[in-house]
């Protein structure tokens, strides 16, 4: 007889198999109750960042879609049929990667040229009722895409539209426009007072000068007042006795719309850097000629 058909092996045999199969599965349980969670907020996930193609999102036979990072664009394909992905102009391709290059045909082509170039990527799946995902990556952005064939209508075009990149064309170009325009209108050359003089500290939004027309007081920055913090305005009386005094920005200026004596531009707390602007002898002579006339 062997050992294995002794009937206390057999009993031995099956009651360690009993007192190890709670655990085993105990565990097997545990990884499917963990599962289900899992798989369900990444099917939520990607559902909720899917955009499906809607009878307005076409021009002509195109579908448009508005560009979001990280948004999944679906596009419908068909066997024998060739989609074409049109990226932004100007777009240069770094990288198009497919879960499924076997049964989908996927290249890229380029047309027109210099700022006008603009780049496509062809997909074209070789049977219906195939689904994959497509990831291209340019010098710009990175494209999320759906792929699904059917039998029935492909989607010759696909594109999108930029809001983001519109909404900060718009603003640099106001930016530009507000940069160029005059500080103020009706300025008289003789009238235009330089006489102040520019102390203290040296950061590197230090006025460039200072003047006035008679009834305002202009304070001209260089450029980079616009990427750092722009310091407040105080006015010195005779006393010393230092008060914010109200002023608006328009480009590289400072405007205050009175005249002054004395002004400070202060910047930080514990060690706080000072640029005093002082109006000049002749400058107030010249304002005591104006009140007198």
């Amino acid at each position: 007889m062997s050992y294995l058909s002794s009937p206390r092996a057999l009993t031995a045999l099956l009651l360690a198999a009993s007192l190890a199969m709670p655990a085993a599965a105990s565990s097997s349980s545990g990884q499917r109750s963990r599962t289900p969670a899992h798989a369900d907020a990444v099917r939520a996930a990607n559902r909720a960042a899917t955009i499906e193609p809607v009878p307005d999102a076409f021009v002509n036979a195109g579908a448009v879609y508005p560009f979001s990072d990280n948004a999944v664009y679906r596009l419908y394909a068909a066997p024998e049929r060739v989609s074409d992905i049109a990226l932004e102009r100007g777009e240069g391709l770094v990288a198009v990667a497919s879960g499924d290059t076997v049964r989908w045909v996927i290249g890229d082509t380029t047309s027109g040229s210099g700022a006008d170039r603009q780049v496509h990527v062809l997909v074209k799946p070789i049977a219906a009722g195939l689904a994959t995902n497509l990831v291209i990556t340019t010098d710009r952005r990175t494209y999320h895409l759906a792929l699904t064939s059917s039998p029935g209508s492909a989607m010759a075009a696909l594109s999108w539209n930029y809001p983001e990149e519109a909404l900060l064309a718009i603003r640099r170009a106001q930016a530009a426009a507000e940069a160029a325009a005059p500080v103020a209108s009706g300025l008289s050359l003789e009238k235009l007072d330089f006489g102040y003089q520019i102390s203290g500290d040296r950061p590197a939004w230090r006025p460039l000068r200072a003047f006035d027309d008679g009834q305002r007081t202009y304070i001209e920055f260089p450029a980079s007042l616009a990427v750092g913090e722009a310091p407040p305005l105080f006015l010195i009386d005779d006393k010393r006795t230092a008060s914010l005094v109200n002023y608006r920005v328009q480009g590289r200026y400072y405007i205050v719309d009175r005249l002054f004596s004395a002004a400070e531009l202060r910047l930080g707390a514990d060690k706080q850097t000072v640029v005093r602007i002082t109006r000049g002898p002749a400058g107030e002579a010249r304002s005591n000629r104006r009140r007198a006339s």
